[in-house]
């Protein structure tokens, strides 16, 4: 079983080695799982298997809709929650054919099962290992600091990277734009981010139900420190306490969707766009793969209705205003290659080895229409050597680390991997395109403060026309032993390694 520690989580442990549609109209994405046009009856429940979820996308207005959640008891369904708006019913059932049954009712777009293993209650599993910062880093930094940098800032060679450091003598960001953090979890505790966080905009929808009871966003004793790590790109406060973020004055919130396996499964996502959306987000950080499928493969009747719940979700956010970002992964991947090996999934349960064609089957939320894809640099200004790629599909390019034998950071940084806040109080490194997310979701949050109106598609092409074209370069060969590693393909302006360019966060507030 999979967890936090390896590809799907947008994180890498360290050190990092190479192995490493316009309209809410509810209509199905491909015609090989749409409903039939005549009414079709509902078999009996068969004998009771393994309790899983689902998501069943309606066709169809309010009557429609009911008549499909009378149809979903009726072939041993229990609706966990309707989310009426987009069509989309999150339901548990323990029929092994009731996925077969619901597909053949009318007004039933698409349906499938969110994941193979059953659900059950399941102890906290610790993610792989974060490298904590050490007191004598911590000592070193602050004695370099200057008087308008907080104590660890000299240590965060991204900021200047992507010119962070000049924007925040411009500004640090405004109270009134909210970047929601859809991860694992977001201590709200930690001094760091508790000047920022909005509580308003929290919850955790993990089930695919929202519970915004006070802290139910923090990640528990054991659980996942990723969520917090990304806030902190985002959102650390200038207050001469450890790091800072890259909008460090925004607010910032936390949906929780992993499971306490670790585990994001498409009901939760479904909840949390929907959820940020209806609470103010303007941005909102997606550093994770949908489990329990790398990527979901539009002729398979349970992963095409997977893909159609997130999409309908997302494209709900975008219309209410809320643009997404999403990290690329970090298997190397060639995301316009013609077939790719997947070996890691179904990732909940027994993984098998496939071909697929990532144009016909989705890493999501990352492949949608409409969500700004992040490809990892480290501190080289060079793709990162796990970072996945592809012409088409990587939009813009951040920093995300990587390991100090390919990559290693000049003047006082020490560490090739990205600095932030760690649950408890702490603070600690991750390399990860997990970790180059936020900082485009941070300069996002800086064209919304400078730029208040502006909608989501006007964020993105400001976001894309400012980046720093970067060219393809030298053949990757980013570990020298002769052998390339990747190939980029197009030009300066638009290329599979950075996209439209490296992201520029003083262009984004002039």
């Amino acid at each position: 079983m999979a967890h936090l520690g390896n590809r799907r989580s947008r994180a890498l442990a360290i050190p990092v080695g190479l192995a490493l549609t316009a309209s809410l109209g509810f209509l199905p994405m491909t015609s090989a799982t749409a409903a039939p046009l005549e009414d079709a009856p509902v078999a009996a429940p068969a004998a009771d298997g393994p309790k899983l979820s689902y998501v069943v996308n309606v066709d169809g207005g309010g009557s429609t809709a009911n008549a499909v959640k009378k149809a979903i008891a009726k072939a041993g369904g229990t609706i966990v929650i309707s989310y009426d708006k987009i069509g989309v019913i999150v339901v548990t059932s323990q029929n092994p054919e009731f996925g077969t049954q619901i597909r053949k009712v009318r007004g039933v777009a698409s349906a499938g099962a969110t994941r193979t293993a059953p659900i059950q209650a399941a102890a906290t599993t610790e993610e792989g290992a974060t490298q904590r910062l050490s007191a004598s880093e911590a000592q070193a930094a602050a004695k370099q600091a200057s008087a308008a940098e907080d104590p660890l800032e000299p240590l965060l060679w991204a900021l200047p990277a992507i010119r962070a450091d000049k924007a925040h003598q411009k500004t640090l960001g405004s109270k009134k734009v909210n970047v929601t953090v859809i991860d694992t979890g977001v201590d709200d505790t930690h001094p760091d981010l508790a000047p920022n966080f909005d509580a308003a905009g929290s919850a955790s929808c993990m089930g695919g139900k929202p519970d915004s009871s006070a802290g139910v966003w923090r990640p528990k004793t054991g659980e996942s420190d990723h969520g917090t790590h990304v806030a902190g790109t985002i959102a650390a406060a200038k207050n001469g306490v450890g790091v800072t973020g890259v909008a460090p004055n925004v607010r910032v919130s936390g949906i929780k969707v992993a499971d306490a396996t670790g585990f994001f499964y498409t009901e939760a996502v479904v909840c949390a766009f929907v959820y940020a959306a209806e609470h103010g987000a303007d941005v909102t950080n997606n550093s994770y793969y949908t489990d329990p499928w790398m990527f979901n493969c539009k002729d398979d009747p349970d992963q095409n209705a997977l893909i159609e719940a997130t999409d309908r979700a997302h494209r709900y956010a975008w219309k209410k205003g809320t643009i997404s970002v999403a990290s690329a992964g970090n298997s190397n991947y060639d995301l316009d290659a013609k077939e790719i090996v997947d070996t890691t999934s179904p990732n909940d349960s027994t993984p098998g080895t496939r071909t697929v064609d990532p144009k016909k089957c989705l890493d999501i939320p990352m492949q949608l229409d409409d969500v700004v894809t992040v490809s990892a640099t480290g501190a080289k200004n060079l793709k990162s050597s796990y970072s996945s790629y592809g012409k088409g599909v990587v939009d813009v390019a951040a920093p995300g680390g990587d390991s100090t034998a390919y990559q290693e950071p000049e003047g006082p940084a020490v560490n090739g991997a990205i600095l932030s806040t760690l649950p408890g109080g702490g603070y600690g490194y991750k390399n990860g395109t997990s970790m180059a997310s936020p900082h485009v979701s941070g300069v996002l949050a800086l064209l919304k403060s400078t730029h208040p109106n502006a909608t989501p598609a006007q964020l993105e092409r400001m976001l894309t026309s400012q980046a720093e074209s970067t060219a393809c370069g030298a053949p990757y060969d980013i570990n020298k032993d002769g052998k390339i590693d990747a190939v980029c393909k197009g030009g300066v302006n638009d290329n599979g390694f950075y996209g439209a360019g490296i992201i520029d966060a003083l262009r984004a507030v002039r």
